[in-house]
């Protein structure tokens, strides 16, 4: 049974089922929800409330805090770009632009085709490689806008083939 037009019941209890009724175990079960659905489906959170006789507002509260979690949905492949201090001196704003101009979109969107998000964050511990990105847990050193272009263009020529 759907529950809206993105997710099946079906995986939502099998995720629900994995643990006890107890509160101890919303945010584990909201980033399995998350990991399944690539977001936290509103009907989701609904479903999860009741299982585990809390507040919708509990289960919002925790999903709104915590920056992993999501209450929209994510492309398929998040980018996440650098813009700590080695990476700001090193050129991120180019890149972060360049990215912007390529995916007509703006940190924290989805492309309308649902491939790409993009996300900025202040550190990815990985100043060596500065300015540096992520692709799916897939780090990309010393970035330029030309690397920025090649890159984005492999995912998407990957996801049409």
């Amino acid at each position: 049974m759907k529950i809206d037009n993105s997710i099946d019941y079906n995986q939502l209890s099998n995720i629900l089922n994995k643990y006890k009724q107890e509160k101890r175990f919303t945010l584990a079960i909201l980033q399995d929800i998350q990991t399944e659905f690539n977001y936290i489906p509103k009907e989701a959170v609904f479903h999860l409330a009741e299982y585990l006789n809390i507040p919708v507002s509990e289960i919002y509260s925790m999903a709104t805090f915590y920056k992993a979690l999501s209450l929209t949905p994510k492309g398929k492949h998040i980018i996440k770009v650098c813009n700590g201090t080695a990476c700001h001196i090193r050129g991120s704003n180019i890149l972060i632009d360049e990215i912007k101009d390529l995916l007509k979109i703006k940190p924290g969107e989805t492309t309308a085709d649902g491939l790409f998000s993009l996300e900025i964050v202040n550190c990815l511990g990985a100043c060596a490689l500065a300015p540096v990105m992520v692709i799916d847990n897939k780090y990309y050193g010393a970035m330029t806008k030309e690397k920025i272009m090649e890159v984005i263009n492999e995912y998407k020529e990957a996801a049409y083939d």
